[in-house]
C-alpha cells in the first residue's frame, strides 16, 4: 500500500472504521477481507497523527470485538496488533480498553498456548499496568491469570534441556524470544504494582531460573530476554514463611540439588560480562538489578553457596601483590566502580554488597578490600568500626602462612615498592603532620571511630618537639 498522510490517511482510518463496524453488525465481510482492513489499519496506526479515530472509544470496541469476540485466529491476531499499537502510542486509549470492560477477555485469552497470542495479549496487559485503574487483583483470581503467566513460562523453559550444551541454548523463532520478554515484563510490573500478588507468581522462580542459567549469555549481557528475567525475579519472594528456600517438585528452586552454586554462579557470571561490555555511564542503571538479586540470594544462600560467592566476588590472596582494585579480576573491577564518580547509583550498592560478603563485619570489611574502598561505605552508612581495623599487621593467608597486609591498601606488605624518592624536608614532615591531624580530627568527629589522634598523642606524650627558628637541616 502506496503511504498516505494528512487528511488523505485520516479519511482512510475514518472509512476502514466504519467498514469494519458494518460487517460487525451485518456479518458481511469474510475474514479474509476482515484481515485485509485490519492490516492496513495497523499500518495506518504506526503514526498517530491522522490516525486519531483509531484512538476514540468506537476505535477501541471496534478493534476489541474483533479481537476478543472473533473465533478467526487470524483476524483475532490482526486485531490485536491494532490495539498493542493504539495501547503503545496514546495513555488514554488503556483506559478505555478497561472501561469496555475488556481487560478480563485478554486475561481469559492469554490461557492459549499460541505464542503469537502470548505476546500479544502480554503486552496489552503489560501496557495496562501505566495509566489505569485495572484490578489486577480480580483478574488474578477471577481469570487465572497469575497461572496462564505461570503456564506460560513453563512452557518456555522446556524449551532449555540441562543435558544440552549451554552454547546451543538459543530459541530458533524470535518470536519465543519476544513472547518470553512481555510475559516476564508483565511479571515484574504486577508484582511492583502489586506486591501482595508475588506469592502467585512463586510457580515460575524455577522456570525463570531454568532459561537464565541454560541459555548462553548473550553479548551485550543484558539484552532481552536476559534484563527481563532477573527484573521479573527481583519482586518474587525466593522463601517461604518458615525462611526455608522455596521448593518445587523436590527441588530448590534458588538452590537447585543437582548443582546448588549454579544460578548464583551464573548470575555473578552475566555480571562479570556486563561490566566488561558497557561503559562506566551505562553501567550505573544496567547491573544494579543483577547486583541487587545477587545480594538477596547471598543473604538466603546455604553456608557452601554463600563461601562459593564470596570466593568468586572478593579480592583473593593473590590479587594482594598489588593494592586491591589494580588488577583485571571481577573483585577489582568492582571495587574500581565502587569509588567512580561515573557510577554514583552503583558505589553504594557495590559496598553494600561488598560489606555482606564480609559478614556486614567492619573489621572483616577492611580486611577484605582494604580501608581506602571501605571508608566511605563506613563513614556514610554511620557504622562504627573497631580500633584494630587499621592494625599494620591486619594478615592474609592460611594459619600457617601467615603475611603481613597494609590496611589501607590491602597489599601485602613485602610486596611493596620501596620508597627510592628523596628524603622528605623538615617543612614537607610538618605538612604532613598537620595534615593528618586535621584528617584524624574529622574522622574522630565523625563518630565512626574512637581512635586517638597520633599527632596530639605525641605532643601530650612529650615525643614532638618545637624547633628553634634557626634549625637547619642537615
Amino acid at each position: 500500500m502506496a503511504p498516505v498522510s494528512g487528511t488523505e490517511k485520516l479519511a482512510q482510518v475514518t472509512e476502514i472504521l466504519s467498514q469494519l463496524k458494518s460487517a460487525l453488525d451485518s456479518n458481511s465481510l469474510p475474514p479474509t477481507q476482515q484481515k485485509k482492513l485490519l492490516e492496513t489499519l495497523k499500518i495506518h496506526g504506526r503514526d498517530p497523527k491522522n490516525a486519531d479515530p483509531i484512538f476514540t472509544e468506537h476505535g477501541i470496541r471496534t478493534l476489541c470485538r474483533y479481537a476478543f469476540d472473533n473465533s478467526n485466529v487470524q483476524v483475532s491476531q490482526e486485531a490485536l496488533r491494532c490495539l498493542a499499537n493504539a495501547l503503545l502510542l496514546r495513555s488514554e486509549a488503556r483506559q478505555i480498553l478497561v472501561n469496555l470492560e475488556y481487560a478480563s477477555k485478554a486475561a481469559e485469552k492469554l490461557k492459549s498456548e499460541s505464542i503469537d497470542d502470548e505476546f500479544l495479549l502480554s503486552r496489552i496487559l503489560f501496557l495496562m499496568t501505566y495509566d489505569t485503574n485495572l484490578d489486577y487483583e480480580k483478574l488474578v483470581k477471577e481469570n487465572q491469570l497469575a497461572e496462564s503467566i505461570n503456564l506460560a513460562l513453563a512452557r518456555h523453559s522446556k524449551r532449555y534441556s540441562r543435558s544440552t550444551r549451554r552454547s546451543s541454548q538459543t530459541p530458533s523463532n524470535p518470536m519465543d524470544t519476544m513472547a518470553l520478554s512481555e510475559t516476564v515484563k508483565l511479571i515484574f510490573n504486577i508484582t511492583h504494582f502489586y506486591p501482595d500478588l508475588s506469592a502467585h507468581f512463586s510457580k515460575s522462580i524455577p522456570h525463570i531460573f531454568k532459561i537464565l542459567v541454560q541459555n548462553r549469555i548473550p553479548s551485550p549481557p543484558l539484552q532481552a530476554p536476559v534484563s527481563y528475567l532477573i527484573n521479573a525475579l527481583l519482586n518474587l519472594d525466593l522463601e517461604d514463611k518458615e525462611g526455608q528456600q522455596l521448593r518445587f517438585l523436590g527441588q530448590n528452586a534458588v538452590f537447585p540439588t543437582f548443582d546448588a552454586k549454579c544460578n548464583a554462579e551464573h548470575l555473578i557470571n552475566i555480571l562479570d560480562n556486563a561490566i566488561v561490555a558497557y561503559t562506566e555511564a551505562e553501567l550505573d542503571t544496567a547491573i544494579s538489578p543483577v547486583l541487587t538479586l545477587i545480594r538477596r540470594i547471598y543473604e538466603i544462600a546455604p553456608e557452601n553457596v554463600k563461601k562459593y560467592m564470596e570466593w568468586l566476588l572478593l579480592p583473593t590472596d593473590e590479587e594482594r601483590a598489588r593494592p586491591l582494585g589494580r588488577s583485571d579480576t571481577l573483585s577489582s573491577r568492582l571495587l574500581r566502580l565502587s569509588t567512580s564518580a561515573l557510577t554514583p547509583s552503583l558505589r553504594s550498592n557495590i559496598s553494600a554488597m561488598m560489606f555482606e560478603l564480609s559478614g556486614k563485619d567492619a573489621a572483616q570489611f577492611v580486611k577484605n578490600v582494604g580501608y581506602g574502598f571501605a571508608s566511605g561505605f563506613l563513614v556514610s552508612n554511620n557504622i562504627q568500626m573497631p580500633e584494630n581495623a587499621l592494625d599494620a599487621h591486619a594478615t592474609a593467608g592460611d594459619e600457617d602462612n601467615i603475611v603481613p597486609v597494609n590496611p589501607v591498601t590491602g597489599q601485602r606488605v613485602d610486596m611493596e615498592e620501596p620508597d627510592t624518592g628523596p628524603p622528605m624536608t623538615q617543612e614537607e614532615r610538618e605538612r604532613e603532620a598537620e595534615r593528618l591531624f586535621v584528617l584524624f580530627e574529622r574522622l574522630r568527629a565523625t563518630g565512626v571511630m574512637d581512635v586517638q589522634n597520633p599527632v596530639a598523642e605525641a605532643v601530650r606524650s612529650g615525643r614532638f618537639e618545637e624547633l628553634p627558628d634557626d634549625y637547619e637541616e642537615h
